[in-house]
């Protein structure tokens, strides 16, 4: 191999795996799927009796995509350092990550209103209808190319 071909295989942080490709990525799909995992046992809940597996299943799933959360984060933030200023990648860089921030303060309503069975605060009316804003967000904010 040439030099240039080796310095391309160096990561670029260090949660970068061998050949310099971002984690970010891939720790995301840890949150998304348990959080939907979460809406589908919430829904379910509704139809089965008795439905304490489900509604605890639903609990744990959000606790592993909180944890998950905070890794995929910490993950991007490691990512975003990485990419160079006044760029087009950095705007949407930034912009991913202020959306995918709201949509963490939906999901806080959401538990909020949950805990303690209150219509949800985000103005829908119901946790279930608005645990639906959050697939919504995140896909969103997903959206590459802004």
């Amino acid at each position: 191999m040439r030099p240039q071909q080796y310095q391309a295989k160096r990561p670029v942080t260090v949660l970068a795996g061998t050949y310099g490709h971002p984690l970010h990525p891939v720790l995301v799909t840890v949150p998304i799927g348990a959080w939907v995992t979460s809406l589908v046992f919430d829904i379910a809940s509704h139809a089965v009796h008795p439905a304490g597996f489900l509604a605890q299943g639903s609990l744990w799933l959000i606790a592993v995509g909180a944890i998950g959360a905070v890794l995929a984060a910490g993950a991007g933030a490691l990512d975003l350092f990485a990419i160079p200023e006044h760029t087009r990648a950095r705007r949407t860089a930034v912009l991913h990550a202020s959306v995918t921030e709201g949509d963490c303060a939906a999901g806080r309503a959401r538990r909020t209103a949950a805990r303690r069975s209150e219509p949800c605060s985000c103005g829908t009316g119901s946790a279930v209808s608005c645990g639906l804003l959050g697939p919504r967000a995140s896909s969103t904010s997903a959206r590459p190319g802004w």
